[in-house]
């Protein structure tokens, strides 16, 4: 007896067994048992998700006299004659051969003649898309006016490459890649109805690894099973499907959280080793973050499919990374990916990246940086105040008001302007008024202050902070002695202040990063030194 492989054994036969396409599915019944059948269709979907299986089985459903409407019988001559590839009524055309303008003048020949047993003469043109621009045009007229006796079902991978002139033609159905839950209820029950004896983890890691397309999962157990035997080991089937093993992928993340570069070094080593792809540790890695973060964010989410201690593990590794942290690493290893697919040097990229990974908990940004130095000076200036000591007794004066400025403060200034309030933010806190000072004053009222943003990004977000719009409110009140409220208007940012050459003309003459710009003139800094590196002569 001949062998016939499982995604042609389990091939749908009618309707209800097509997997994940139930929004089509149900269209088709509906409109064959409604008799409201068009005249042409477009299946566009990926590989292996029943764009071929379903037109197969509509060809059918409206060829059948026997069974009920919209499910073909199967045992009729004309349901098993389609079903062997036989009936002359229902012709397969591989676009990608028949491309040519003859064979569509061949084909419009042909439709003339009407059907020899059926009621409608069937053409099903697989990857339509590769039809000729001649061949696309001599089929127009036949898709504007078709015989009332020819149904013609297209199905194509790439539905965008399809002319618009087709496509306005057809009704268009497009098919879904198929949920992994899904591929695994199938995969379960052909291992139950055919024997065979494989975990469901295993069957999660096929399903993974056909990427949404039933046929791939069918040939895929196929090949595991033509290997091992009726009964499947786990381990089997990292190692015949080149899958990476999960532990090392687990090993692999929890160097990086924790930071341990040489853990990353002996991983490395290790998928050489065992003589593994570098790209496909690499996407297995940037799948495990991704699960790292789901798991964060969506506990119960389907695409987790994996064990219960697997399940156990990942949350454990998620919840010491902790979700911005794990944001970063997928950040840089969609940045990096190209750089791992193009080198000639594999290993040292991969060493590279997963060093820059383990040392990414040690970074602070920006944001952070800023605000250790508002609380170092913070502490610094109620330290000072702290250790005051007074000579002698302080006389006591009537209070003027909350907010009377001391006799030495600059409220006692003559200049109350804007310059002399951001000297006085410099007293104190001077990250804040160097902030301040890339904003622009548009407007100073008795109780009301109006301030345009500045040009760089960090400064322009400062005061969305609602505690450092607070600071500033308080600061106003201080400094003029009253009541003050803030606005923020729109309108033109800032011009950034004008650098005279001397102490940041090395800013002002070489063209560096914008965040680097940002803390050069947030800080006042500079950088000591030529900029590559070279001794100045």
């Amino acid at each position: 007896m001949v062998y016939e492989v499982l995604a042609r054994k389990w091939r749908p036969q009618i309707f209800q067994d097509v997997v994940g396409q139930e929004h089509i599915t149900q269209t088709l019944m509906n409109a064959v048992k409604e008799d409201r059948i068009a005249h042409a269709y477009l299946f566009g979907g990926a590989r292996g998700v029943g764009k071929t299986s379903v037109a197969r089985v509509f060809a059918k459903a409206i060829n059948c006299r026997s069974g009920e409407p919209g499910t073909p019988c199967n045992t009729c001559p004309s349901c098993m004659e389609i079903t062997s590839g036989s009936a002359m009524d229902v012709q397969e055309i591989d676009g990608a051969s028949n491309r040519g303008i003859e064979e569509i003048r061949e084909l419009r020949e042909n439709i003339k003649y009407m059907p020899t047993s059926g009621r409608y003469r069937v053409y099903i043109i697989d990857e339509v898309h590769m039809l000729t621009l001649p061949a696309f045009n001599a089929l127009l007229k036949t898709l504007e006016e078709p015989p009332s006796h020819v149904k013609f079902i297209f199905a194509t991978t790439d539905p965008h490459k399809v002319p618009v002139t087709i496509l306005s033609r057809c009704q268009r159905y497009d098919f879904k890649r198929i949920p992994p839950q899904n591929l695994i209820l199938q995969l379960e029950k052909i291992c139950q109805k055919e024997g065979f004896e494989i975990s469901r983890t295993g069957l999660a890691v096929i399903a993974a690894k056909a990427e949404g397309s039933m046929r791939d999962a069918e040939s895929l157990l196929d090949q595991v099973i033509s290997f091992t035997g009726r009964k499947v080991e786990d381990a089997d089937i990292a190692d015949i499907l080149g899958i990476m093993d999960r532990e090392l992928i687990a090993e692999a993340s929890l160097a990086v959280i924790e930071g341990s570069g040489p853990k990353c070094l002996e991983i490395v080593d290790r998928i050489y080793n065992y003589g593994y792809d570098t790209r496909e540790f690499y996407r297995s890695l940037m799948d495990q973050f991704r699960n790292l973060a789901v798991s964060l964010i969506d506990p119960e989410n389907q695409t987790l499919e994996m064990s219960d201690a697997d399940r156990r593990e990942l949350r454990r590794q998620a919840e010491i990374a902790g979700l911005e942290r794990l944001q970063q690493y997928l950040n840089l290893l969609i940045a990096r990916e190209e750089d791992l697919r193009t080198t000639s040097h594999p290993r040292l990229v991969l060493e590279a990246i997963l060093i820059r990974l383990s040392r990414l908990g040690n970074l602070l940004s920006f944001e952070d940086i800023l605000h250790k130095l508002e609380l170092l000076e913070k502490r610094f200036t109620e330290g000072a105040v702290g250790c005051r000591i007074e000579s002698g007794p302080a006389e006591v004066s009537e209070s003027p008001g909350r907010y009377a400025a001391p006799e030495s403060g600059p409220a006692q200034k003559e200049d109350r302007g804007w310059e002399g309030f951001l000297d006085y933010v410099s007293s104190k806190s001077i990250p804040f008024a160097n902030v301040l000072r890339n904003w622009r004053l548009v407007g100073l009222q008795p109780d009301l202050v109006e301030l345009a943003k500045g040009d760089n990004t960090f400064s322009a977000s400062y005061l969305d902070d609602p505690e450092r719009k607070k600071r500033l409110i308080e600061y106003c009140s201080e400094y003029f002695g009253k009541e003050m409220q803030i606005r923020v208007v729109a309108g033109e940012k800032a011009a950034p202040p004008l650098q005279s050459p001397g102490k940041n003309g090395l800013k002002a003459a070489v063209d560096l990063p914008g965040p680097i710009q940002d803390v050069l003139e947030i800080f006042k800094g500079e950088i000591q030194g030529d900029l590559h590196g070279k001794e100045k002569k």
